[in-house]
């Protein structure tokens, strides 16, 4: 029988297709659906695997969390690859602990999501009387990195480069890695904010009293922006929360194909390459560095940066890499061999 109407439902990894020849008859039968697969899943045991508790738990108690799918895609990443199809009694901490061991050296902000997201799996098993103790309980951070965001490596940078000239739209994000927009600012961006004389950009910033500022454009992206009319949004329309969260995921999805992930069903396959604390705002901090590197003084910098206070930007230009600090030797061995 042909359809009118259809529909998708996920559930616990599981995708369903619900057909009617109403909107109102599909939205019922959808419903009726998710009902009766949530009663099913609602007979639990001990027995209960990590992957079918975690995303019940997280379906019923984090349902209105806005970070939702940010949270399953850590968790099918680092935490299912090695104890998701293991019973929620087998699970021991120094499996728990091997797992958060294994972001050593990623950012705080990951490793800390990701170890209050263990505890959570386990501790709403035990208050749902499925464990005795909680294998997460008493988790240890690795070593990490102090802040929250990083710069990119160069294997990203040329990978966001590709996966740029598949899809405009991220045109977004080059305007962050080569401007060192706020998101928010880049969003913000149109035609009239464009300098075409001294081909600089007018960033509208308000986070502080120096986020109103002039940036120079690199030439490959004046050219891909040059063309933009005065009242023309430069990243190609208005995006809102929703619009940019959308796009942001799909950067994350195609990142994650470009350096070679696999997809089943439409699905990206675990482990996935793309490193947990890669995130839109690394951008930023990445055209930072690239302002120290290019030796641009730290004056300059604050103000292209729109910091408010130039500890922020001093910050960044401490973190130079091990390159950086050899070359600076070769060229400090350089000055005294001359005197």
């Amino acid at each position: 029988m042909n359809y009118k109407y259809s529909t998708t439902l996920h559930y616990q990894g599981q995708t369903y297709r619900i057909r009617a020849n109403s909107k109102e008859a599909l939205k019922l039968k959808k419903d009726n659906k998710l009902r009766e697969l949530r009663d099913t899943s609602s007979i639990l045991s001990p027995d209960t695997t990590v992957d079918v508790w975690a995303i019940t738990a997280f379906d019923t108690y984090k349902a209105n969390v806005k970070n939702l799918a940010e949270i399953k895609m850590r968790y099918r990443k680092y935490v299912a690859p090695v104890i998701g199809s293991i019973p929620l009694s087998l699970v021991t901490a120094l499996q728990c602990q091997r797992i958060l061991n294994g972001c050593s050296g990623m950012s705080f902000s990951h490793v800390n999501a990701l170890r209050q997201e263990m505890r959570f799996i386990f501790e709403s098993a035990k208050e749902n009387k499925l464990i005795k103790d909680n294998p997460a309980a008493k988790l240890k951070l690795p070593d990490h990195t102090k802040g929250k965001r990083r710069s990119i490596t160069d294997y990203e940078r040329q990978c966001l480069y590709n996966v740029y000239d598949k899809y405009h739209p991220f045109l977004l994000f080059i305007l962050m890695l080569e401007c060192g927009c706020r998101p928010s600012e880049a969003m913000g961006l149109i035609g009239k904010d464009i300098d075409h004389g001294s081909r600089l950009l007018h960033i509208r910033g308000t986070k502080t009293a120096n986020s109103d500022r002039y940036v120079p454009i690199p030439e490959v992206l004046y050219e891909s922006i040059k063309g933009t009319k005065p009242f023309e949004y430069i990243a190609g329309k208005q995006y809102n929360k929703d619009s940019y969260r959308r796009l942001r995921e799909r950067l994350y999805r195609e990142l994650n194909i470009e350096m070679g992930a696999k997809t089943y069903r439409n699905a990206l396959v675990p482990p996935l390459p793309l490193a947990g604390d890669f995130t839109p705002y690394c951008l930023r901090h990445t055209y930072c560095t690239d302002l120290c590197r290019a030796g641009v003084d730290i004056r300059t910098a604050q103000r292209l940066m729109g910091h408010a206070n130039i500890s922020i930007t001093a910050d960044i230009y401490t973190h130079v890499d091990v390159n950086e600090i050899m070359k600076a030797g070769e060229l400090l061995n350089q000055y005294l061999k001359v005197k």
